[in-house]
């Protein structure tokens, strides 16, 4: 039975509301910018790791030339969000960090965005979860989505820098996150849980997530992309071994986003979402990162910083920071046109090959 393709716009802004967090993942590129704790008296370039443990891995070729700073809920923050929703039809907030659930205004800054005509998403590892989902719900909040480095506490301390990969800080790590997935659902708020799945001895991660957690979170598998199609392939295996069977694609025309949904025996729903190669025609023509190898993400969206000067950078791929410019500047450059371009582009392409 043929399944059914579905292509949606992507009109999301992606904003990093925070910097801090309280993991030390080993595979994590922080949207592109530096750790600011351990770059604050950096004068001759950026470090990719300090003494925090933490790192962004992007950041030796990514070109990064300010250091990002937490966001303030004010009307500053309100008349930026206007300015890029006009600018870019936008219709979705996506707040990341850092880990924003340590931001001490995470309700404000949700309700700023509802007040400003968006849905707001959040991606968190659930580290103070439970403390804020309410506020959080009360003011719009409209999903979680949980990105889960390991189901148990030696998983988790695997991928963690190795100051900081004992056992006992990953227990407590993972008891934060399931008190965060069990507070935003009595909150009521959507969630899923995010997990990568590099190869085959990853396996038995997805069945224990599956298991433990709840049906109403929604499971989705991304492939690892420095695995190729080594991960590809353990995910299919995965699918193949539960039974699952899929139900409908979903591409998202301009951005390099795609998801496919398959349907569990016991009815419930796991996705498997990939990166599709998408490009800036212009930007992207003459990038030396622009090859299969090289391009980790392609041209994944929007993104939004708060510089340590207060002002606000817009930036189109974490691997190229040098490309980020105040916001101002982007709403009348060619980027911008070429972003929405490109949407429309490939909407009207998609749309066509469905048939």
């Amino acid at each position: 039975m043929p399944v059914t393709t579905y292509v949606h716009t992507d009109r999301t802004l992606r904003a990093k509301i925070i910097d801090g967090c309280g993991m030390t993942c080993t595979f994590c590129h922080n949207e592109g910018t530096p750790v600011v704790a351990d770059n604050l008296r950096t004068a001759n370039g950026y470090a990719a790791q300090g003494a925090s443990g933490r790192v962004s891995i992007y950041l030796g070729t990514n070109g990064a030339r300010f250091l990002p700073a937490t966001v303030v809920p004010d009307a500053y923050f309100a008349s930026t969000l206007t300015l890029l929703r006009d600018a870019l039809d936008l219709n979705e907030l996506h707040l990341t960090g850092g880990e924003p659930t340590l931001h001490p205004q995470l309700a404000q800054i949700v309700q700023i965005g509802v007040q400003g005509g968006l849905r707001v998403c959040v991606t968190s590892n659930g580290e103070r979860g439970a403390a804020v989902w309410e506020s959080c719900a009360r003011a719009g909040l409209d999903r979680v989505n949980f990105s889960i480095f390991g189901t148990t506490p030696d998983e988790l301390a695997q991928v963690q820098h190795s100051r900081f990969a004992n056992i006992r800080r990953a227990e407590r790590k993972i008891a934060a996150l399931k008190d965060s997935v069990t507070a935003a659902e009595r909150a009521g708020i959507p969630a899923s849980a995010n997990i990568v799945v590099p190869n085959y001895a990853h396996a038995p991660r997805v069945l224990r997530l599956l298991e433990e957690y709840s049906p109403w979170l929604d499971v989705r598998l991304l492939n690892s992309l420095a695995d190729g199609a080594e991960s590809i392939e353990a995910i299919t295996r995965i699918l193949a071994d539960l039974g699952a069977v899929a139900t409908a694609h979903h591409l998202t025309a301009g951005v390099s986003g795609s998801r496919t949904a398959y349907e569990l025996p016991d009815g419930r729903t796991i996705w498997f979402k990939q990166i599709r190669s998408v490009r800036l025609p212009e930007t992207c023509s003459g990038c030396r990162f622009n090859n299969d190898s090289d391009c980790q993400e392609g041209f994944y969206g929007v993104r939004l910083y708060r510089d340590a000067r207060g002002g606000y950078q817009v930036g189109v791929c974490i691997q190229r920071m040098d490309l980020c410019m105040p916001v101002a500047d982007f709403v009348r450059h060619d980027l911008c046109r070429e972003v929405l371009a490109l949407r429309d582009a490939e909407y009207r392409r998609l749309s066509k090959d469905r048939f």
